[in-house]
């Protein structure tokens, strides 16, 4: 007995790519969206050394002459946050969002502040020889 035999479909040719949106009468051409180079104003890119998890807290309340981005960080930074979560909230990458900081802590708007380290646990023997001294009273 043959095996069957299948016939092979030509593969679909691609979608066309939509049209590109034509200019209203005035209206100039749509832009690219803003590079991250200017969301964080720096020329030279200097950045403080910043981990993900060091704290950052506001020190005074948003300039108006401020950019939005800087103003959102001092907003959300009324209560310590992370430099990971200020990057997920403002939807900006970490690189990015280490110049925008560098800027507000040279401006002494914010205030930087080592992560919280959890104490490290006590000995079981210690716990259980004052456990028993306190049994023993």
């Amino acid at each position: 007995m043959t095996p069957p035999q299948r016939k092979r479909r030509a593969p679909k040719p691609p979608p066309p790519p939509p049209p590109a949106p034509k200019p209203v009468d005035g209206e100039a051409e749509p832009k690219n969206p803003e590079r991250l180079y200017t969301v964080a104003g720096s020329e030279d890119g200097a950045r403080a050394e910043l981990d993900l998890v060091t704290l950052i807290v506001a020190r005074d309340t948003p300039q108006p002459a401020g950019s939005p981005e800087q103003a959102a960080v001092l907003r959300l930074c009324a209560n310590p946050l992370s430099v990971a979560e200020l990057s997920a909230y403002l939807n900006l990458p970490f690189s990015a969002m280490t110049v925008l900081i560098t800027e507000l802590i040279t401006a002494e708007l914010v205030q930087v502040r080592a992560p919280i380290v959890r104490q490290v646990v006590p000995d079981r023997s210690l716990l259980e020889a004052v456990m028993h001294g306190l049994q023993r009273l």
